[in-house]
């Protein structure tokens, strides 16, 4: 059975730093994309980063080039997000999911990926 499990999230003061991570257990890593979605209280879903299977990465948001960065570690099954900088407009739900294809997606639409994480808060507040 292949599971994604987030962990990382928590509250923390703007100007914070938080690093997310996502363990996949029941297949391997290796050939696969990996995104992170999040979903910010009243708004829809969005994707806001992808890595493929080259360690190639993408951001869907020009707000977050420079303050977030995304990172896998095949031989742990693992993909990570660091943040940093975080502000209050930060706040979400953030999900890691895969479509297992080894390529990312040209679009940050969440449709697309079958399998996901249950979703780790992140709360940006003073």
């Amino acid at each position: 059975q292949v599971q994604l499990v987030e962990s990382g999230g928590g509250l923390v003061q703007p100007g914070g730093s938080l690093r997310l991570s996502c363990v996949v257990s029941g297949r391997t890593l290796d050939y696969s994309a990996l995104a992170w979605i999040r979903q910010a209280p009243g708004k829809e879903r969005e994707a806001i980063s992808c890595i493929n299977s080259n360690d190639e990465v993408t951001y869907y948001a020009d707000s977050l080039k420079g303050r977030f960065s995304i990172s896998r570690n095949n031989a742990q099954n693992t993909m990570y997000l660091q943040m940093n900088s975080l502000k209050p407009e930060d706040t979400a739900v953030y999900y890691c999911a895969t479509d297992w294809k080894t390529s990312c997606s040209m679009s940050s639409t969440y449709l697309i990926y079958d399998y996901w994480g249950q979703g780790t808060q992140v709360t940006v507040s003073s």
